[in-house]
């Protein structure tokens, strides 16, 4: 294989050295072809593949894909378009906490917004680090791409409440796609910065502390488990950011031009332009379009063109975002402004990642001036689109809509000049125009189309005549293309449509008719009525006769930037396919995968070496846009990069590496599709519509890059000028769900498209043996309308039918009636109906006569037309249902080669079924086709005759081909079935298996009453059956469950196809490994040394203390929390199942399916159609066993292989369920929150926690025990649900889990009763089981039948001839030390797997995290729940008492704060004669939150140095869990709750520093908060306290209050200015005094300076006295020192006012008088 493409790559660079005319002639085959012996040099070995191991590939993946000539190309296998389809999708968000948000004595709360949905946290009172840790869930049902584009956004506001909206301290913004392209789809414990939107000069606002995480259905989220926060403190190293993003984002203006746009749609209708018309006589463009830009959650509009199918704009809309930004795609649409509603005319996305480049030689987002194109539903206007969608950027657009000239520039800002704008409200201003040529050259593009057939016509419109339109932009589109420009400019610009090209050419004179005349194009084939293949598709009589299409089009020339994607695509083609080839190599066990994935490294290396070549010489044209070079540059170098990484890691290559070096390449193939896709569109895509009727019913879409030629071979579309198969779809959402997969029609379609100039060959690529049939009148140089083929060869097509297998359920009793048909050009014929299985055998031979196919036999050896294979399922009534289909290629033989080996007979492949995009099963079949020389039928190889008397004329498929069978017996232990469901209302009462397998089968015993022992009476049943050799080609095994009732009726209850048998190959035990050359001997420390590290690891810093070492303090909870931290495997982030492979070690669990499978689209998943389990195993072996087994002591010969399995009588079990806690519940309740409680049902029985709920918690702690009896196995599927408690209605179901105990119970892993990792006989580490370590020994010994346990001296114990070690004696209660052998049996079972042939690891004393689910929401976790189950044989001892996991109670304790002193507090209030400043200090205190406990000092007024002396105590009681270091408030939420809510704050003081007023509200001067469990130790003086204690908190030693119980020092108190710069407002000399409840009763203190203990009184001077002394002296320092204006002003208005008064009064007599003339 190296060879061959090392091969092609040189040879195409000799093509390249030639001139070009040779390379032509090569395929005329006037000269010696070198061509055609490559190929059949590259077709010998492929065939020869089969001993060469390189080249062995899956026949569904490479039959249709490997094309052998370069005549064909691939077909694409999956049909039905998978975007644009609504999922399930939940987006949980916690808010944890707040931290430095920026403003004077806040009160924030946090808003949530993701879309349009917006909540809200609670308000936390005068705090700028507030606590939160509130929940919120959002549910969305929407299509991927609608949700990736949401953004989230977190707000923190300050002070808002039902009256105010409040003002914005900051937001964070992110879209959904980057929180769900992190690791695990989630961001857990992380920081997100807060920045100003309104004013971008300011810098972070804050922090925010949360977890995010998106959630599609079927992901399932892992939470990192964690219990200390301290490492999250560490805001710095934690922030919300993906990988690789700066922490300090800038500021940056992204600037979108909008110029202009060409070829838009109308978008009115035309009776109101006649109206139009007729009164104001002109004709009126019928759209009124304007630009929409979005991005990060803004909007930006440009202005309207007023009636104008080419609308000029020249805007630019202007963002101002942080840069990085975190969303990732600018979303650009065309609308029709209207006076009603704005409808989208066309979407494009722009993706950041692919205009930019993030590395070291990075650029900034930069793109165009470039045209892009919209694609949308199709242009014939109609009030109500059914397609609508499609125009909003929704799905495949299905036709061109118009395309837009734009470009994006990114300029980061400089936020420190002064100038700048600080909002980022979106801008809108007007820019240049620019000029034509910017955008490239205009060149004159010709498209040259060629149908050869079409099948597999929809029999729906198969009666009217068809015929098929090509378009590209609007060229060619006849019907809804043409908007007729208002003056007939730019003629060879525009599209213009047929008549007026017409229009110009008669008009014009006659020598520009010469060179005009090829300028008509046809784009349409002519209508021709369907004949009928079979009774569900037509086909068009494309015999001899092959129309064409042609089509002129005006482009820019932009060539190049399709050739690069063209390049990178063939590379990853190839790559694709080869790792396709290596997994199929890995998944069918092949030999010498690892040299296949060295040769398709190597491919790839020599791909990229040429392709840096070919890319170079482009690295200096003109007229290329900056992105256009930059890309040029960073794909040149990744491209580099990535061959030289693939020449590394292909020498790394080993057989036990080829897995992850696989996974390597597979990065390999995402990047390189990533750097393919080509952000700045150029020539648009080609659209195929066939049309009937004159509407469009169905269409194709084919990206004008795959179709592109070039001179160079390697910058070739990968269709151009090759015969490619294309299917033809619905549009829009008509081709979602079945309706998408049948075929529309079926072409085999050629296209070539390039320059005109350039256009002589475009016929080359054609199979061989036509002439050109040319339109009549014109010259010479016009393209053909039609071609005539003269060469047709006559084949036999034999399609060897064997089997299906892992079908898909098309009937409501969970099974399917299928039958395949197969069609090869327009044949079709159909196998039988075989009924009742997903898995039949047809083993049928379908020939094909008289096949004939057009052009030369040579090409069509290599490259033959595909076999399409569909699989129905028949009903009785009503038409046969769709199941799948598959594609294949069949081996040709030509007349003159012989039928033999290597090639023949072929041999069975494998081919995937596919029903739209999920799979649906697999064939296996073979299929040759063979050339019918001249002497007929009678030259080929014979069929044999319908030998099958029963099947009547039915050809099976002949010897050669079919498998070579052996005989196996398959042995069955029947074990019992569980949880039947009804069946049409009955129960199930007598229940039988029926296992199948290729024909022959075995019945179990029958139940005789299903509700009192669901168990096999005979637990072992076997049949003999012949099975291909090959394990790949076994058969399906069928188990059916049915129910036998009165008078011998039988009803099917379910079944289940057990696909592959290859786990249960039976393979003897490998003998040698019994005796152990070396025996290894293990010890184990000392059982207390563990415990003596888990209390250390309690203690953060500080000396041992006594009290901790104390037993009494020690309880389980510490035990989990030290593993929690440790991260001892005892805690399983999951089911224990899924770590032991689900139990499964002898007695396997098979679901029973009835019912119809659903499809993705309407959501049905499997576990509705699972109607019961079947418990049991399979064993099958080839049928002469050797002797050496049978012959072995003990050895019963009923059981067969299922030796030494326990007995399944009914048994009596008491399971004591312990449930810990519960994690991130679904809120269930308005007020986002959940009042949950515990309900465990086991069969019959059932415990309801109902009345211990925990109120309004979505993390609630349990820690309960239930002890529940049960009879295995009537009851053994146990389910823990968590439930809402509701005061009124019922109680919501939040979600459950289900727990099979059966399986654990009997597993050889031994999960009845964890393995504690040390034994101890008392205290809270009490060994849990009823039987003691060494009985559990000598029991597994005996079982597995190995020699020991053999305790010597010593501490040492010998089994199975390994020696173990450990401790000899423990301490009972007393403390009295005795002799044990415990711990040296402990010892060898907790590392039992490494005893030999019968070794596992036992399931240790364990914790599991089991995800809950609620039925109506399938496959989205809503929480998680900590728990674990014990189960006791009632015939055994009693176990003893449960364990006690009660909650911790939490710890009382009480906080004395003395505020000693105070000083240089600033001051506020000017003095009143001397204008000194002063302060009325006074300070208050609280511990869990203002509104609780708040305290305050007593005034010292008139402090003029900013000193105080308080001497005054603040007494603070809290409750404290030591193990969370958290603080326990209990408080009704509301007015209105009917109970006390729980919460858990951190313990943190806070201090605050106020300036008392007597009329005016007290001003707020500083603050300082310390966190109990760590803070900066105080300073000795005033004068060593200062700003650092708390700037360079990380850095200070920190001490605990907790462990230190008393600390006295000066403390900095700060405030915000207004720059947000931190200051020093004061100091504090403060001494705080921890002490326990108990304590506190016997040394009580008084709150201020009361008795008990009372504290002396303040030693301030006078001044603060003065109000004693002389109340007028002070009244007048008072009164009229602070209100003096005031009085004066107040004295000047009454004066005023009197003044006033008297005039008024005096004027009348005055006036009188001078009238009168007194």
């Amino acid at each position: 294989v190296f060879s061959t493409s090392a091969g092609r790559g040189v040879f195409s660079a000799m093509k390249l050295g030639k001139a070009k005319s040779s390379k032509d002639d090569h395929k005329r085959g006037d000269e010696p072809a070198i061509l055609e012996m490559e190929d059949l040099d590259k077709k010998a070995m492929r065939l020869a593949g089969m001993l060469e191991p390189d080249t062995i590939s899956l026949a569904s993946v490479t039959a249709v894909t490997t094309n052998v000539s370069n005549k064909r190309s691939k077909p694409d296998i999956k049909m039905e378009p998978s975007s644009g389809r609504p999922v399930d999708y939940q987006i949980s968000i916690t808010v944890i906490e707040a931290r430095q948000l920026i403003g004077l004595n806040m009160d924030p709360v946090v808003c949530v917004e993701v879309g349009d949905d917006k909540k809200y946290t609670s308000m936390k009172e005068s705090t700028n680090c507030p606590y939160y840790n509130e929940y919120f869930v959002f549910d969305f049902h929407v299509p991927p791409d609608v949700m990736f584009d949401k953004i989230i956004k977190l707000s923190v506001i300050h002070s808002k409440n039902l009256l105010r909206s409040g003002t914005l301290v900051g937001t964070f913004k992110m879209d959904v796609g980057t929180v769900y392209s992190q690791p695990e789809h989630q961001f857990y414990h992380k920081w997100a910065i807060l920045s100003d939107p309104d004013d971008i000069t300011a810098g972070c606002k804050g922090y925010v502390k949360c977890d995010i995480a998106v959630v599609g259905k079927g992901d399932n989220i892992k939470t990192p488990h964690k219990a200390n926060e301290t490492d999250e403190d560490d805001i710095e190293g934690n922030l919300l950011l993906p990988e690789g993003i700066p922490a300090e984002r800038q500021w940056a203006r992204f600037y979108v031009k909008i110029h202009r746009a060409e070829g838009l749609p109308k978008m009115n209708t035309s009776i109101m332009a006649n109206v139009k018309k007729a009164f104001i006589g002109e004709n009126r463009d019928l759209v009124d379009p304007y630009v929409q830009v979005q991005f990060s959650g803004q909007k930006g509009k440009t202005s309207v063109q007023k009636s104008s199918y080419e609308p000029i704009w020249n805007e630019q809309v202007i963002f101002t975002e942080l840069f990085p930004p975190l969303c990732k795609r600018i979303k650009v649409q065309i609308r029709d402004s209207d006076k009603v509603n704005d409808v989208a005319i066309g979407t494009h996305f722009i993706d950041l990642r692919k205009i930019s480049n993030d590395g070291d030689k990075g650029f900034l987002p930069t793109l165009g001036p470039a045209w892009v194109n919209m694609y949308g539903s199709t242009r014939q206007y109609t009030l109500m689109d059914e397609h609508q969608d499609l125009n909003d950027g929704l799905g495949e657009g299905v036709s061109f809509r118009a395309r837009l000239l734009i470009s994006v520039a990114v300029e980061i800002l400089d936020t420190t000049s002064p100038e700048i704008i600080c909002s980022t409200d979106v801008q809108v201003e007007p820019v240049s125009n620019i000029s034509e040529s910017a955008t490239g050259k205009m060149e004159e593009f010709f498209l040259f189309g060629s149908f050869l057939e079409a099948t597999m016509i929809d029999r729906k419109i198969g009666d009217k005549p068809i015929s098929f339109e090509i378009t590209i932009g609007n060229y060619g589109n006849h019907i809804d293309g043409v908007s007729k420009s208002s003056s007939v400019k730019k003629k060879k610009k525009e599209g213009e449509d047929q008549e007026e090209e017409n229009e110009l050419i008669q008009n014009s004179s006659e020598d520009e008719a010469d060179e005009d005349a090829d300028l008509t194009s046809v784009s349409s084939t002519p209508p021709m009525k369907p004949f009928i293949t079979d009774r569900n598709y037509f086909h068009l009589p494309y015999f001899e006769k092959k129309p064409c299409v042609y089509i002129k089009s005006w482009w820019q020339d932009q060539r190049r930037r399709l050739y690069n994607s063209n390049m990178m695509d063939k590379i990853a083609d190839k790559l694709e396919e080869g790792l396709n080839d290596v997994q199929e190599v890995i998944k069918t066990e092949k030999a010498f995968p690892e040299r296949r994935l060295r040769g398709v490294l190597e491919e790839l290396s020599i791909g990229c070496s040429r392709y840096v070549t070919l890319a170079n010489k482009d690295v200096n044209l003109a007229g290329r846009t900056k992105l256009d070079r930059e890309r040029l540059k960073s794909c040149m170098r990744e491209m580099d990069s990535m061959g030289q990484q693939a020449k590394q890691i292909r020498t790394q290559v080993k057989k036990n590496t080829v897995k992850e070096k696989l996974k390597l390449a597979q990065n390999f193939l995402q990047r390189l599709r990533f750097l393919a896709d080509e952000p700045q569109h150029s020539i648009p895509d080609v659209f195929i519509w066939m049309m009937s009727n004159n509407k469009r019913i169905a269409y194709a879409r084919i990206p004008s890059k795959d179709i592109l030629y070039s001179v160079v071979d390697e910058e070739t579309g990968k269709d151009c000028g090759k015969v490619k198969a294309v299917f033809l779809k619905l549009p829009g959402k008509k081709g979602f769900g079945p309706a998408g997969w049948t075929v529309q029609a079926k072409l085999e379609l050629y296209l070539w498209l390039g320059l005109n100039k350039s256009r002589k060959n475009f016929l080359h690529g054609l199979p061989n043996g036509f002439e050109e049939i040319r339109a009549t009148k014109m010259g010479h140089g016009l393209p053909p309308v039609t071609l005539v083929y003269d060469m047709k060869q006559v084949f036999q097509l034999r399609a060897h039918m064997y089997q299906a297998r892992s079908l898909f359920a098309a009937d409501s009793s969970g099974l399917s009636d299928p039958f395949a048909r197969v069609f090869f050009s327009s044949q079709s014929q159909v196998t039988e109906v075989l009924n009742e299985t997903l898995c039949p055998t047809w083993d049928q031979l379908l020939v094909f006569d008289d096949v004939e196919l057009f052009g030369e036999a040579t090409e069509l050896r290599d490259d033959p037309p595909i076999i399409v294979v569909e699989f129905y399922d028949q009903d009785t009534v009503g038409k046969a249902e769709f199941i799948g289909r598959t594609f294949a290629k069949p081996i040709i033989k030509m007349r003159d080669e012989p039928y033999g080996p290597p090639r023949f007979p072929p041999q069975l492949e494998y081919y995937q079924i596919y029903r739209g995009n999920s799979i649906a099963g697999e064939l296996l079949a073979a299929f040759e086709l063979l050339q019918v020389g001249q002497g007929g039928r009678a030259d080929l190889p014979p069929l044999e005759g319908p030998t099958d008397s029963e099947r009547g004329p039915i050809l099976p498929v002949p010897l050669g081909i079919r498998p070579v069978l052996s005989r196996y017996r398959i042995e069955v232990l029947f074990w019992g079935l569980r949880d039947l469901k009804r069946i049409n209302l009955a129960q199930v009462d007598r229940p039988r298996v029926d296992i199948e397998c290729a024909g022959r089968g075995v019945q179990s015993a029958l139940i005789q009453n299903y509700k009192k022992n669901p168990n096999f009476s005979t637990l072992v049943k076997w049949f003999e059956v012949d099975l291909p050799e090959n394990e790949l080609l076994h058969p399906p095994l069928n188990i059916r469950v049915v129910d036998c009732r009165a008078f011998g009726r039988y009803i099917l209850v379910g079944s289940h196809a057990v696909s592959t048998l290859r786990h249960f190959i039976y393979s003897p035990p490998d003998k040698s490994c019994n005796n152990w050359a070396t025996a290894g001997t293990y010890s184990l420390k000392d059982p207390y040394d563990k415990e003596k590290k888990k209390k250390k690891k309690k203690k953060k810093g500080g000396a041992e203390e006594e009290e901790e070492t104390d037993e009494r303090v020690l309880d389980w909870w510490s035990k989990y929390f030290a593993s929690i931290e440790t991260l001892k495997e005892v805690v399983y982030n999951r089911e224990l199942e899924s770590e032991y492979g689900n139990f499964e070690d002898w007695l396997h669990t098979f679901n029973l399916y009835r019912g119809k499978a659903g499809d993705d689209d309407e959501h049905a998943l499997d576990d509705d159609r699972i109607v019961g389990r079947f418990k049991g195993s399979l064993c099958m072996y080839k049928v002469p066993l050797s002797q050496e087994i049978t012959r072995e002591a003990g050895y019963d010969p009923n059981m067969g292989m299922f030796q030494s399995i326990p007995h399944n009588d009914p048994i009596h079990v008491l399971v004591r369920v312990y449930v810990v806690r519960a994690t991130d519940l679904h809120p269930a309740d308005i007020n986002g929150k959940a009042d949950p409680y515990v309900v465990i049902k086991l069969g019959k029985s059932e415990v309801k926690d109902k009345e211990n709920y925990i109120s309004k918690q979505l993390n609630p702690v349990f820690g309960k025990s239930f002890d529940i009896e049960a009879t295995f196995p009537m009851e053994s599927m146990l389910t823990v649900s968590v439930y809402d408690w509701d005061l009124v209605g019922t109680d919501d179901l939040i979600g459950e889990t289900k727990i099979d105990l059966e399986n654990r119970f009997y597993s050889k892993f031994r999960a009845t009763c964890g393995i504690a990792s040390n034994y101890s006989m008392h205290g809270y580490n009490i060994w849990r089981d009823p039987m003691k370590p060494s009985q559990i020994l000598a029991k597994l010994c005996k079982e597995g039948k190995i020699d020991g346990p053999h305790y010597g001296p010593g501490g040492k114990v010998k089994v199975a001839n390994r020696i173990f070690t450990g401790a000899t004696e423990i301490e009972d209660e007393n403390g009295l030390k005795k002799q044990t052998e415990e711990h040296l049996a402990l010892s060898v079972l907790n590392h039992w797997e490494e005893i030999p042939r019968v070794g596992c690891k036992l399931v240790p004393e364990h914790v599991e995290t089991r995800p809950l689910l609620n039925p109506d929401k399938p496959g989205i976790e809503q929480g998680r729940l900590e728990m674990w189950v014990d189960m006791f044989p009632m015939d055994m001892p009693a176990p003893g008492p449960a364990i006690d996991i009660s909650p911790r109670k939490p710890k009382r304790y009480e906080l004395r704060v003395i505020i000693w002193n105070t000083d240089e507090v600033i001051l506020e209030d000017d003095d009143y004669f001397t204008g000194e400043k002063s302060s009325d200090i006074f300070v208050r205190g609280w511990l869990k939150g203002q509104q609780e406990d708040k305290q305050d000092t007593d005034v010292h007024y008139h402090s003029l140095t900013g000193e105080g002396n308080f001497n005054w105590r603040f007494v603070f009681p809290f409750d404290y869990l030591v193990a969370e270091e958290k603080i326990i408030i209990s408080k009704k939420e509301s007015m209105f709750s009917w109970d006390e809510t729980e919460y858990k704050i951190p313990p943190r003081l806070t201090m605050q520093v106020w300036d008392a007023d007597h009329f005016s509200a007290d001003d707020f001067l500083g603050a300082i908060e310390l966190d109990l469990n760590r803070f900066p130790r105080g300073a000795k003086t005033a004068k060593q306290c200062n700003l650092d204690m708390i700037r360079n908190e990380q850095e200070l030693p920190t001490i605990s209050i907790f462990k230190q119980k008393r600390v006295k020092g000066w403390w900095p108190f700060v405030a915000r200015d207004e720059n947000d710069e931190m200051e020093l407002t004061g100091k504090v000399e403060a001494e705080l005094h921890l002490v326990t409840a108990e304590e506190a009763e016997k040394s009580p203190v008084g709150l201020g300076r009361n008795e008990p203990d009372p504290l002396e009184k303040p030693n301030r001077p006078d001044t603060s006295l003065m109000w004693f002394l002389g109340p007028l002296k002070s009244l007048r320092y008072f009164i009229w020192h602070n209100y003096r204006w005031l009085i004066l002003k107040a004295l000047g208005l009454i004066l005023l006012l009197l003044m006033l008064g008297l005039f008024l009064y005096s004027i009348p007599g005055y006036l009188v008088k001078k009238i009168l003339g007194a």
